[in-house]
């Protein structure tokens, strides 16, 4: 018999476009939820597709951030197993629809993110749930402190860029609890774009150039911290955390947890693995991503982001998609993609 060789313990390269088929296959099933008003039934549509695909993905997954404890819902869990169980064993972080909202109410801004690195190399949020965030290009990631004040950070990263405050833009979600932050930063001069959600696509944008966006700051969800952190990581940007319990319970739980909540997270303690992927595809209509379209012929397009943080590939991928009725994916009509990719960095 021949000797069978054992599978890498690093996850390689062919993984980022199996990702991109979880993630568009989650964003094709949610764009049916588009503007209806209802949240959960496209949140629902998107899980369901992400869970079918990455039963068909060669991996040995572990899902670190997704919906919480398994509860009566089939929701993509803490601790849930996902993949083939066969080859690499990684982390997985997941969001089905970055942006429920965003979805039900029609608005700008909703994706379908997925991030994988190896295994126990994900930073656990454990009882954390908020967290304040700044992230920065790969230009300014030495220029940014999170213990100092907003204002001492922006002059800091305009000095990095070579420009002035009044030119760089702040993305910042729109929320009662930002309302000294948004204050502070309109003091400087600086440019504000806020967004009711989309954590992990501001992060996203911060990081990479020529979107409009210089940095993210403010509080957010653990959860899509560590995904973003997967993608910034990726794009050779900074990012800097401290947890920023909102709720009395949090707190008790967190101290109970004998948890320094004042401590300073760095890139590397929410990612530890120099080899991460992160893929997301649009869902609704934003200016770095498009959304799901459906044609007069049945037909689908989507536009996705792939990303590795070992050779810093960034790939653009167009999916052109023929619907299939034989392939039913969260109660929606299934696709059999056909991609054209364009690469933004040479090939890995």
């Amino acid at each position: 018999m021949p000797e069978q060789t054992q599978p890498t313990n690093r996850p390689d390269r062919n993984l980022a476009m199996e990702l991109v088929r979880v993630t568009e296959a989650a964003a094709i099933s949610a764009a049916r939820y588009m503007g209806t008003g209802n949240k959960d039934a496209g949140d629902q549509a998107a899980v369901d597709a992400m869970r079918s695909f990455l039963r068909t993905v060669d991996m040995n997954g572990t899902v670190v951030i997704g919906e919480g404890e398994k509860d009566n819902a089939p929701m993509l869990y803490n601790g849930e197993l996902v993949g083939t169980g066969e080859g690499v064993e990684v982390d997985v972080a997941v969001d089905p629809v970055e942006g429920t909202t965003l979805l039900a109410e029609g608005r700008p801004n909703a994706i379908a993110v997925i991030a994988v690195a190896e295994r126990g190399s994900m930073w656990n949020p454990g009882n954390s749930f908020y967290i304040n965030k700044i992230v920065v290009g790969q230009e300014a990631r030495q220029a940014i402190d999170i213990t100092k004040s907003p204002s001492t950070n922006l002059v800091n990263i305009a000095d990095a860029l070579g420009r002035n405050v009044e030119d760089l833009t702040v993305f910042v979600l729109d929320k009662p609890r930002h309302a000294s932050l948004i204050e502070e930063v309109r003091q400087t001069g600086a440019r504000i774009m806020l967004h009711s959600d989309g954590d992990v696509m501001g992060a996203l944008m911060a990081a990479i150039p020529g979107t409009g966006i210089d940095v993210l700051m403010g509080v957010g969800g653990t959860p899509e911290a560590v995904i973003a952190a997967a993608a910034v990581k990726a794009l050779g940007g900074g990012m800097q955390a401290v947890r920023a319990p909102q709720r009395v319970e949090e707190k008790r739980q967190l101290r109970k947890d004998k948890v320094k909540i004042n401590e300073v997270l760095h890139l590397d303690d929410l990612i530890q693995s120099d080899n991460t992927f992160f893929a997301a595809t649009g869902i609704t209509e934003s200016t770095f991503l498009e959304g799901v379209h459906f044609d007069r012929r049945g037909g689908v397009t989507t536009e996705s982001i792939v990303i590795r943080s070992l050779t810093g590939s960034i790939r653009y991928i167009k999916g052109i998609h023929q619907l299939n009725r034989k392939n039913l994916v969260g109660g929606n009509v299934g696709t059999t993609p056909a991609h054209v990719a364009m690469d933004i960095i040479l090939p890995d």
